[in-house]
């Protein structure tokens, strides 16, 4: 991550210039930093932020049109979400080889053919997370690898379902509703 300017000279009136920085928390995941910034104005402020490696979701259709999603338990806000299969990058490795490993590893499946999506930014205010999302066709079951404490369940839903799921409320992942709407806007879920 890079807290360079990379505004053009339009924008120059909105950016703001790291000073300093240090770390207040580096977790396993998660890593918690606290800058020094120069304000556009002169000024200086401290902007505190999480930096997460990146992930990927990915949303995999069956050949009968059907889409593959999981229900997981999310500890932080202490419930099961439904969600597109996703997961965080490793070191090093590519967008498109991460949508490969978890796509095989949570939902069992391998895919023939694959198509970027978009990027979102989930919380641009406190995290420099990005997720690419991703469609992934053509798919093969192979059986899952799931690491060993994880605990999901695997569904088929067509698009009409997930649509009216999101509808009811009951879809509420920030990334899983950017990619439906990534879809939708590409060609229809249903």
């Amino acid at each position: 991550m890079s807290h360079a300017p990379e505004a053009s000279g339009a924008d120059a009136h909105l950016v703001e210039t790291k000073l300093d920085s240090e770390a207040v928390f580096d977790g396993a995941l998660l890593h918690v930093r606290r800058d020094t910034v120069r304000l556009p104005t002169g000024r200086t402020a401290t902007r505190e932020y999480v930096v997460h490696p990146g992930a990927v979701l990915i949303a995999p259709r069956l050949p009968d049109g059907r889409w593959i999603v999981e229900r997981q338990f999310r500890y932080p806000v202490g419930r099961v979400f439904l969600e597109f299969p996703a997961g965080k990058r490793d070191p090093g490795e590519s967008a498109l080889d991460t949508g490969r490993r978890e796509l095989a590893e949570e939902a069992g499946y391998v895919a023939r053919a694959w198509t970027r999506l978009g990027v979102i930014h989930p919380v641009i205010g406190y995290s420099d997370e990005a997720i690419e999302l991703w469609r992934a066709d053509g798919l093969e079951h192979v059986g899952r690898r799931l690491d060993e404490d994880e605990h999901l369940d695997i569904l088929a839903m067509s698009g009409a379902e997930l649509l009216a799921a999101l509808d009811r409320g009951e879809i509420t992942d920030a990334k899983t509703v950017a990619a439906l709407f990534f879809l939708e806007r590409g060609g229809g879920v249903a």
